[in-house]
């Protein structure tokens, strides 16, 4: 089967992620509203003989260089095609040709292919030994070796690994990632494989009367001042507010079920809110916000105790807590995100990561060489 890339509407894009359990939601036609900075376009793989039946889809992103005209395509966490095939350049050639039609440079992605995983307890030994320094240097429990055939491909097709960044987050989406695993699970069992600490500060946030609710538009700018005064304790660079009014329009106007702010009060007071996103049977949390005030009430732990359950709720298969570095470092400081995600008793994951393939050299050289300046 000879396969094509062509422009989908975003009515066609929709239909086929339905027919799959979940895609990512950096993968939705709604992400492209959301990402508006950026030029979108929704494609889809379809067999040269038979032009109508969607195989595969992308987002892509398109950003252009400062005073040019080409621009880098990007398919964050993407595209959605079987990268189980062991010819994938049916897939990724078709692929470049249509971006390369749309005036790229270069083309970065992020294949959602799996490669290895650790259990809580494997992490929290490895913690506790402190002869790792890296979360890739201890045994990994689960490895995929499909998914490192798929690297094997990538790199004979000339695709490669961006540059990294000295903070030990990827570039653009993160490598590393911290799921708990919902399928077969109730809430007793997933309450059991918590550590003692998480269980304790549950049940010390109910005692103490903290309200889980959820929000709307209108309590966006209460869950953005708290996401400033969480942004000036972390040291990290917050978005505006308009950031999140466009999410929820665009996710929520997609499907209803898309998007939802959480609130957790104590006594009147905001002291927690988060975000979560849901596409089919996977549920992420996507932004968090905590006040340095009354931590002593363990709203953080309530509030993610309440989107699990209204994960399991759904029947979602994985509760995705998003992006972790891959440190085991002691005295670094992302280190304490880690150990609070540990606790839920899920697994690290390490994704392939994204990959890069430049279109033309000169061009792409520019701007990884703008990239590093930046970084």
């Amino acid at each position: 089967m000879a396969l094509r890339v062509r422009t989908l509407t975003p009515e066609e894009h929709l239909a086929f992620l339905n027919t799959l359990d979940s895609a990512s939601f950096l993968q939705t036609p709604a992400w492209g509203v959301v990402k508006r900075e950026w030029r979108s376009e929704s494609i889809g793989w379809v067999d040269e003989a038979d032009g109508d039946k969607v195989l595969g889809a992308g987002l892509v992103l398109y950003r252009r260089l400062p005073k040019m005209r080409r621009s880098l395509a990007y398919l964050p966490e993407g595209p959605v095609i079987d990268w189980s095939d062991p010819d994938l350049s049916r897939w990724l050639t078709p692929l470049v040709e249509h971006l390369s039609s749309q005036g790229a440079f270069g083309v970065r992605m992020g294949p959602p292919v799996v490669t290895r995983r650790w259990s809580a307890a494997t992490v929290k030994a490895a913690l506790a030994e402190g002869n790792a320094r890296r979360l890739g240097e201890v045994p990994a429990d689960h490895t995929d070796h499909i998914a490192l055939g798929v690297a094997e491909q990538l790199r004979a097709l000339g695709w490669r690994p961006p540059a990294q960044t000295t903070s030990g987050f990827a570039v653009g989406q993160p490598r590393y990632v911290f799921q708990l695993p919902l399928e077969d699970r109730d809430e007793e069992a997933v309450l059991a494989g918590m550590n003692q600490l998480w269980r304790r500060n549950i049940r010390k946030a109910a005692k103490a009367g903290v309200q889980v609710t959820y929000g709307g538009l209108d309590d966006l700018p209460a869950f953005h001042e708290l996401y400033v005064h969480t942004a000036r304790r972390d040291h990290f660079t917050p978005r505006p507010l308009s950031y999140f009014e466009t999410m929820m329009k665009a996710l929520s106007g997609e499907d209803p079920d898309r998007f939802r702010l959480y609130l957790a009060h104590h006594e009147g007071d905001l002291v927690a809110a988060t975000i979560g996103v849901r596409v089919g049977t996977h549920v992420w949390y996507s932004y968090g916000a905590s006040s340095t005030h009354k931590r002593e009430v363990r709203a953080s732990n309530a509030i993610q105790w309440r989107m699990i359950q209204d994960a399991l709720a759904v029947g979602a298969r994985v509760y995705d807590l998003r992006g972790i570095t891959d440190t085991l470092d002691p005295n670094d400081p992302h280190i304490g995100l880690l150990q609070f995600k540990l606790g839920t008793g899920g697994q690290a994951v390490e994704y392939l990561g994204e990959w890069d393939l430049p279109i033309s050299r000169l061009l792409y050289s520019a701007f990884d060489l703008y990239m590093r300046r930046r970084g």
